[in-house]
């Protein structure tokens, strides 16, 4: 059941049936569009809003993560598609940040630039100060995602040290009409968070995190300065998200209660560290009375020096199914709505009072596997882990629990 209602929330935040309507209920003026689709769910995007403008393409650039192409973009004739690297940026990253300098460069004047960001986008393109490579910037996100860091720091430190992101793309765009879609994985949908806001200035107010290596800091002092936030509406730029976390999980409520069941909605996302909220979330569950629980959120995970298999959704999931361990009432889904929790090709779990038991008798033990970030592993013997593949959306994790009326 959980599993159904999980594909439920994602097709409702389906990145080619969002832009589809969005563009249906907004429709672009008349004549040639250019198309610049960047993150997890750009090829999905993309692909919605082609079936819009039918024959209107004039040019296009599709960048997203490895694995995550449609045949029906990658041979589409007016489409270049780069298939670039996450969660760790490499040199294709780099060459996907040259390849979106090139396109900017051809773009015929007067044709309006849909543009199609997501989750991802900032690792997926960059382009950095001279004198600094893609070794550097690996190693920059390595620091950043083993820091138990939320993503608008990480993000902070992303556009600080970077050409492009922190609005910096918009000043190269000058007048030019420009269309923007957003799918939010960030708490709160702000834009200049999402991909590290390559359209967006960020507010004053955003502080990078202390003690920043000095190889971070050497990058951020080469890099240009961030534009100043807006003092006003850009006349030349309309924007909007079309998917959210808050529309996954509204879509979950709906499908539970036509189902008839009893749905209880947090609001509030979960944030902070994944093993706390999934002590959390199974203390609150083994007290609450039965029905369905829905949360979304997306909380972090301080690696050790030599992490194992898994990512925050599954840390979260075993640290629940710890403290579910013995109980024949209770079970919980956690999970990325985009397919991938961390850097394998697992969403997520679905664990319940017996996971434990499951893994153990493979030889391996719940904490220890916790302990060295090797959530995934057993995870994987319990015969837990969820697998969905590239869903086409990115809108943060989904956590739906149910308690039995025993």
């Amino acid at each position: 059941m959980l599993g159904s209602l999980f594909r439920q929330a994602i097709d409702a935040v389906a990145g080619d049936a969002a832009m589809a309507d969005a563009l249906h209920r907004q429709p672009l003026p008349a004549g040639p569009v250019a198309v610049l689709a960047i993150g997890k769910a750009a090829d999905s995007m993309c692909r919605g809003a082609l079936q819009v403008l039918e024959g209107r393409l004039s040019c296009g650039l599709l960048i997203t993560k490895q694995e995550h192409l449609s045949a029906a973009c990658r041979e589409h004739p007016r489409l270049r598609c780069l298939e670039s690297a996450h969660p760790i940026p490499d040199q294709r990253t780099l060459d996907a940040g040259l390849a979106l300098r090139q396109f900017l460069g051809e773009l015929p004047s007067g044709v309006p630039l849909l543009v199609l960001l997501s989750g991802g986008a900032s690792s997926l393109v960059e382009e950095l100060p001279a004198g600094f490579g893609a070794r550097a910037l690996a190693e920059m996100n390595r620091w950043l995602l083993s820091r138990d860091l939320p993503i608008d720091s990480i993000n902070a430190v992303r556009r600080a040290v970077s050409c492009i992101k922190g609005g910096r793309l918009r000043r190269r765009l000058g007048e030019r009409p420009l269309h923007v879609y957003l799918i939010s994985d960030v708490p709160g949908d702000d834009p200049a968070v999402i991909g590290s806001g390559l359209l967006f200035p960020p507010p004053a107010s955003v502080a990078l995190p202390t003690s920043l290596p000095a190889s971070v800091q050497h990058m951020l002092e080469a890099a240009p300065p961030l534009p100043e936030p807006p003092t006003g509406n850009d006349a030349t730029m309309r924007w909007e998200v079309i998917a959210s976390n808050r529309l996954a999980c509204e879509a979950v409520v709906r499908a539970a209660k036509e189902r008839g069941l009893t749905v209880h909605w947090n609001a509030e996302l979960q944030q902070g560290s994944a093993i706390e909220a999934g002590s959390g979330i199974a203390k609150a569950l083994q007290a609450a009375a039965p029905g369905l629980y829905v949360q979304g959120g997306e909380t972090t995970v301080a690696l050790p020096e030599n992490p194992g298999r898994g990512g925050r959704a599954q840390a979260l999931a075993l640290r629940a199914a710890i403290d579910l361990s013995g109980l024949d009432d209770c079970v919980l889904l956690a999970a990325g709505t985009d397919g991938t929790d961390g850097p394998g090709e697992d969403a997520g779990a679905i664990i319940d009072g017996r996971t434990c038991t499951r893994g153990r008798q493979h030889g391996l033990d719940p904490a220890a596997c916790l302990e060295a970030a090797d959530s995934g592993r057993f995870l994987q013997a319990s015969g837990d882990l969820i697998r969905t593949g590239p869903t086409g959306t990115n809108v943060m994790d989904l956590y739906i629990s149910y308690k039995f009326n025993v």
